[in-house]
């Protein structure tokens, strides 16, 4: 595996402009993907994960920030920039169907993006077709068929296909198994991780299923709001959630761990509040378990952010009033 360079958010904030005025989607996130290793990044719906990954691909662009490739900051305004930024860093949609063009064989695909930013000669290109298709486990036969001849998960194995032609060193993959059964998900999942791990891509993995992400992952980090509420080492994050939203989260699924109960928060209750107008101090005090609502006395919780307190931190929990590892809560 050799060392190509990850990526790198600094205080990204994407705005979009709402029915009554703008709405801040992303607020501040802060995170890093090393080289050869995968963050999972999971989160409700709208907690802004696809629009973080879009600002990273140069779709959204930020308001705030910056955004790092191997060290080098792309703010994806000049023709050229986004060019080189579009041959490092690569999306896959959660629908495949978005990102394949139903009229195009997949060896028209495949090529289409193998020669964007290279040119290649036929023999050369069909070499690299070839070589992309074993890659993702497809038969050779594959690369005359048009996307409807595909099952979900051949059209998923296609787009992950297109998206490493062009040999890229930030991957995206963004909720890529949602959309298939149990059998093929799996297979898919192994396929992505053996991939990063032989080419050496750094890779940010969007889900809301946590047991894709403890397959794939090396860190976690949960999204709430537009913002990241903890983040750690796969395994610790998972056995010992200290944010109570990530608990919440883990109590929605069953146990990660066989044999094991799962013994953590009740389900979320309430609904997300408008993004457009967050709560002060900790966005998720309203809904939170543990916040002032079920415990007075905790009104700091209302009133400071408690982002910055938890910066720095191995295992980073932005919560006033954490979870020890054990799980045992402060009183």
């Amino acid at each position: 595996m050799t060392d190509r360079g990850g990526l790198t958010l600094y205080d990204v904030t994407v705005r979009h402009q709402g029915p009554f005025g703008p709405v801040t989607a992303v607020d501040g996130v802060s995170l890093e993907v090393p080289p050869g290793t995968t963050v999972g990044l999971v989160g409700e719906s709208g907690s802004g994960k696809s629009t973080l990954a879009r600002a990273v691909v140069g779709l959204d662009s930020p308001y705030a920030g910056r955004i790092t490739v191997g060290g080098r900051e792309y703010r994806g305004r000049r023709a050229a920039e986004r060019r080189r930024l579009g041959r490092q860093v690569q999306l896959v949609f959660q629908d495949p169907d978005t990102a394949l063009d139903p009229r195009m064989t997949v060896r028209q695909s495949i090529a289409e993006s193998a020669g964007a930013f290279v040119p290649l000669d036929r023999r050369s290109r069909e070499q690299r077709i070839r070589q992309l298709l074993e890659l993702v486990g497809l038969d050779a036969a594959c690369a005359d068929r048009v996307p409807g001849e595909l099952s979900g998960g051949q059209r998923q194995r296609v787009a992950v296909a297109r998206a490493l032609a062009v040999d890229p060193t930030v991957l995206l993959a963004d909720e890529v198994t949602s959309a298939l059964d149990v059998s093929v998900r799996a297979a898919l999942l192994t396929m992505i991780r053996d991939l990063q791990r032989r080419m050496g891509f750094a890779m940010l993995f969007i889900s809301h299923d946590l047991a894709a992400v403890r397959h794939v992952s090396d860190v976690v980090a949960v999204m709430y709001l537009g913002r990241i509420v903890e983040t750690a080492p796969t395994e610790d994050l998972l056995r010992g959630p200290r944010h109570p939203y990530t608990r919440s989260l883990l109590s929605a699924v069953p146990s990660l761990h066989p044999g094991r109960r799962q013994a953590v928060e009740p389900l979320l209750s309430g609904e997300v509040p408008d993004p457009a107008a967050p709560p002060t101090g900790c966005r998720f005090h309203p809904r939170c378990p543990v916040g002032p609502a079920r415990h007075p006395g905790r009104e700091v919780c209302a009133a400071r952010d408690p982002q910055q307190d938890a910066a720095g931190q191995p295992h980073r929990a932005a919560c006033h009033f954490p979870y020890r590892a054990d799980g045992v809560h402060p009183a």
